[in-house]
């Protein structure tokens, strides 16, 4: 019961990732779309990581069940790669512990990373928790877990970089105005 617990609260932590994917996908706005893709990668990385915390779940058939063909999200990729624009492609490094630098585009890790998740849930709603469990587990330390971390470091450099890196346009304003009130308040001399 308790496998049946943690399989459910992984899979709603999944779908809201999905749907957070899908509805960003469709408002369109980049500007909005960074801030709000950082919030929902951080939130399925910690799925997965409590998957990746657990004892390792055991598929009971040596071969995936069968759960119907994967989404076409080939459209979905495309719009976010529009929606992204110059901020799509980044690079990171693969293996820290192997240093090679990977060139990628957020919406096509974006994307595998959805293609992984939403897997999973077809065998959960299939009613497949443990494959579902198996599936997710396995994915994240096989491939999305990895990609959501590159993910979530080039959408935290995009939003540190246009909240640090603007100029202050005021201070010259400021200095203009203190310079007036000093020079209108000079002390009197004795």
């Amino acid at each position: 019961m308790i496998e049946q617990d943690f399989a459910e609260e992984i899979a709603d932590q999944v779908e809201s990732f999905l749907l957070s994917l899908r509805a960003v996908g469709a408002e369109g706005d980049g500007g909005r779309a960074i801030p709000l893709l950082l919030l929902e990668v951080s939130q399925v990385l910690l799925a997965g990581a409590r998957l990746g915390a657990q004892r390792d779940f055991e598929p009971r058939e040596e071969y995936q069940p069968d759960v119907g063909p994967e989404a076409d999200l080939d459209e979905f990729r495309l719009r976010l790669a529009d929606i992204l624009g110059e901020a799509d492609t980044y690079s990171f490094v693969f293996d820290p512990y192997a240093p090679e630098i990977v060139v990628s585009q957020l919406s096509d890790d974006l994307t595998s990373i959805a293609a992984d998740l939403e897997n999973g849930l077809r065998h959960y709603r299939r009613g497949d928790a443990d494959e579902a469990l198996w599936w997710w587990q396995f994915s994240y330390v096989s491939n999305w877990g990895n990609l959501a971390g590159a993910v979530l470091n080039a959408l935290l450099t995009v939003v540190s970089h246009d909240r640090l890196d603007t100029e202050f346009s005021g201070e010259e304003e400021d200095l203009a105005v203190a310079e007036e009130i000093l020079e209108g308040e000079a002390p009197a001399v004795p």
